[in-house]
C-alpha cells in the first residue's frame, strides 16, 4: 500500500519534538577535533560571507537614507528635533532590553557555556566567519 501525503502537510521544524538542530550540534561535538575544526570553519566561512553580502546592502541603504535626510535638513525641507529624537531612542532602547531579558533569558550564558565546552568547533567557526567576511 502506498501512503499518500496531504498536499498541505506542514513540517514544523522549529518546534519539532526532539530538536533536530540540537541533535545535529550534539552529533558534531562528539566528532574528532579535526572534523570539528573543518565543520566549524566551513560553516563560519559561509556565515561570514552571507553576513557581509547582506550587511553591505543594509549599509548602503542606511547610508543613503542618512545622506538624503541630511541634505533635506540642510535645504530646509526637514526640521529635526534632536532632543525628542534622543528621548525616543532611549525609550526604544529600554523596551528592547526588557523584551530581550524577558524572552531570551540566559542566552548569553548558554553561548558562553557552549564556547567553553566546544572550543575547537567554536574557535574554527569564528575563524571561518572572519575569513568569509573578507570575500
Amino acid at each position: 500500500m502506498t501512503h499518500k501525503r496531504d498536499k498541505n502537510e506542514i513540517l514544523d521544524v522549529v518546534n519539532y519534538k526532539d530538536g533536530w538542530l540540537r541533535d545535529m550540534v550534539k552529533d558534531v561535538t562528539k566528532r574528532s577535533t579535526a572534523q570539528q575544526v573543518v565543520i566549524g570553519g566551513v560553516s563560519g566561512w559561509v556565515s561570514g560571507y552571507l553576513f557581509i553580502k547582506v550587511g553591505k546592502l543594509a549599509a548602503i541603504t542606511l547610508g543613503t537614507s542618512i545622506l538624503v535626510l541630511q541634505i533635506a535638513q540642510h535645504k530646509g525641507y526637514v526640521k529635526i528635533d534632536y532632543s525628542l529624537l534622543q528621548k525616543d531612542v532611549e525609550t526604544a532602547k529600554k523596551v528592547l532590553e526588557k523584551q530581550a531579558k524577558d524572552h531570551y533569558p540566559g542566552v548569553l550564558e548558554t553561548l558562553k557555556r557552549f564556547f567553553k565546552n566546544n572550543i575547537y568547533l567554536a574557535g574554527s567557526f569564528t575563524g571561518g566567519f572572519f575569513i568569509g567576511m573578507t570575500f
